[in-house]
């Protein structure tokens, strides 16, 4: 299946750290935002782990990260960024986490979810998949189904004036068996300029960096009448 346009009104991204976002789906949002569909990230850790620098301490690591995040969310149209700010490198599907994630469902009534598949341990023989990117696929599906929906999973979401709502159809970004191409190809440079906003993680200075990310979306298009694209696993919820 090819998808050439949204019909979609909002989308909601539940990611693990800043930059996971632009790396699975900015080709996508950068796209579909062009023509009307409102775009939330929800991102679920801190990124406090994410450098090998001695320099970048947590207390100077998490805000910048967030502000990369917000820079790049900007180049693409997303509407809103929120960070949920649970440790980073420690993340599990716990029930405080599905209930963060319930929290912002119920609040923003996406349409559709992405996620990360979490099912996805490794790929393409060169990649093993960070674990919280599977945490934070399983909790997000959990929150989807049941968790959103069920009136009385998160009686304290209630207090708050948040009732159930039922997301429509989740996306699953990494999966090993996706259904869905997007072609990517009027937004991948603007997919290159939003990972160049995350300059603590990507020296996109480097023309390696532009390479390999062409390549991936290269290697995503292979079989389609398409020459870059993104790939997500479709569950549409009955």
């Amino acid at each position: 299946m090819t998808v050439a346009e949204p019909v979609y009104g909002k989308v909601m991204v539940i990611v693990a750290h800043p930059d996971d976002a632009e790396f699975g789906v900015a080709g996508t949002a950068g796209k579909w935002s062009r023509v009307g569909t409102q775009f939330v990230y929800v991102i679920c850790t801190d990124g406090s782990k994410g450098t090998d620098d001695p320099e970048l301490t947590p207390d100077i690591l998490v805000p910048l990260r967030q502000k990369e995040q917000r820079a790049a969310a900007a180049v693409l149209g997303v509407h809103e960024v929120v960070f949920l700010g649970h440790e980073d490198g420690t993340l599990y599907p716990t029930l405080e986490l599905r209930r963060d994630i319930s929290r912002q469902i119920r609040i923003h009534q996406p349409d559709v979810v992405f996620c990360p598949d979490p099912t996805t341990r490794y790929s393409r023989g060169e990649y093993i998949n960070h674990p919280d990117h599977r945490a934070a696929g399983e909790a997000a599906l959990n929150a989807v189904f049941p968790d959103a929906r069920n009136r009385w999973m998160y009686p304290e979401l209630l207090a708050e004036g948040l009732p159930p709502f039922a997301v429509r159809e989740v996306y699953l970004m990494q999966s090993l068996a996706p259904t869905v191409w997007v072609d990517i190809g009027d937004t991948i440079d603007l997919k290159l300029r939003a990972l160049a906003e995350h300059k603590s993680q990507v020296d996109a200075t480097q023309p390696g960096a532009a390479d390999m990310v062409r390549g991936w979306a290269r290697l995503n298009a292979e079989g389609q009448s398409m020459t870059y694209a993104e790939v997500f696993k479709r569950i549409v919820l009955r």
